[in-house]
């Protein structure tokens, strides 16, 4: 029998041990915890910077936090090596995504799964395609894996959110009921259904059900059932009192823009100004591509008088997001303005 030479053993070791960091790290990520990861990946790329799996972790983290320009670069630096480096794709397919761009992001998900068949990348792939408004294409990329994994949770609730989009009201009741019987203590799904039942009831009694449940101290802690009511009291005309449930979503869920993005809203709709430009400057940092909440903070600033306030927050997100090119049309515009 061949005895291994030792540097393909200890190769294969090396490559074992990248693998099990990544598990931990990726632990990490989906807990929250993104100083740790961070650390844990610079000591492993110190030791091994040339390690691609690590590389694109790194990448993958700066998106989640935001920082899209560092992680372009590299997914870029991977993808400059090893140009069909899947999990390097799948990130920069993702940093697209995030930019509003889903059809060169189905471009890169597509390219990683000739190289990674695993089912990561057709949900993802669905998600891009859900973005394009191609709803029953997206449908058809769930069933590939639904028709072999019926109960996998992360396609079904991306099912019930597509069909949601289609307005089949029904089918996504019945989705998310189903997933239900899966995972009962899933929020988002709570939220879903209670969300789909009520379309058909009274607008008053749907508040007051949505009200006892949020005071019950197993919900007081839930962010999902706060953007609910948040979002039942502002269509019920009641603004105010909706900026204070999104705030309390918020607090519960800071890594979720959406609570924040309709505080803000909210605040601009009570002719709360300051308080909206306090909530959409986070947000837009974050997606410096979403062009609503640009335009609310522009007329935010401009009823401040403080145009140039918003010219210079335009000119340091630039700065930091260089791909968003329709940014230097707005600060062009801006500029001319305020010089007269």
């Amino acid at each position: 029998m061949l005895i291994q030479p030792l540097k393909e053993v200890l190769k294969t070791e090396r490559q074992e041990f990248v693998v099990e960091k990544a598990d931990h790290i990726r632990f990490l990520k989906e807990r929250g915890r993104f100083g740790k990861a961070e650390e844990e990946i610079q000591r492993e790329l110190g030791k091994n910077p040339d390690q691609p799996l690590l590389k694109t972790s790194l990448a993958d983290l700066y998106l989640r936090q935001g920082r899209l320009a560092e992680g372009r670069i590299l997914a870029e630096e991977v993808l400059s090596g090893d140009p069909q480096h899947p999990q390097a794709l799948s990130v920069l397919g993702d940093l697209l995504l995030k930019q509003r761009f889903p059809r060169k992001a189905l471009d890169c998900y597509r390219q990683a799964s000739l190289r990674d068949s695993r089912p990561y990348l057709i949900l993802k792939i669905a998600r891009a395609l859900k973005e394009m408004k191609q709803y029953g294409e997206a449908l058809q990329e769930l069933e590939k894996v639904l028709v072999v994994k019926p109960d996998n949770l992360p396609f079904l609730k991306e099912k019930g959110v597509i069909l949601n989009r289609m307005k089949k009201f029904d089918l996504a009741l019945d989705t998310f009921e189903r997933i239900k019987g899966i995972s009962p203590e899933d929020p988002f799904v709570q939220k879903e259904i209670l969300r789909l039942r009520s379309r058909s009831r009274p607008e008053t009694q749907v508040l007051k059900e949505l009200q006892t449940v949020v005071g019950m101290n197993s919900k007081k802690g839930d962010a999902q059932m706060r953007g609910l009511l948040a979002q039942k009291l502002k269509g019920a005309g009641l603004v105010r009192e909706a900026a204070a449930e999104y705030k309390a979503a918020s607090a519960l869920e800071p890594s979720n823009p959406y609570f924040l993005k309709q505080q803000g809203f909210c605040h601009y709709r009570e002719g709360n100004y300051a308080e909206a430009i306090s909530c959409l400057e986070e947000v837009f940092r974050r997606a410096p591509s979403d062009y609503v909440v640009r335009k609310t903070l522009e007329n935010s600033y401009e009823a401040q008088g403080e145009a140039r306030r918003f010219l210079d927050l335009l000119e340091e997100v630039y700065r930091q997001h260089p791909d968003q090119r329709p940014l230097l049309g707005t600060i062009r515009r801006i500029r001319k303005k305020l010089n007269g």
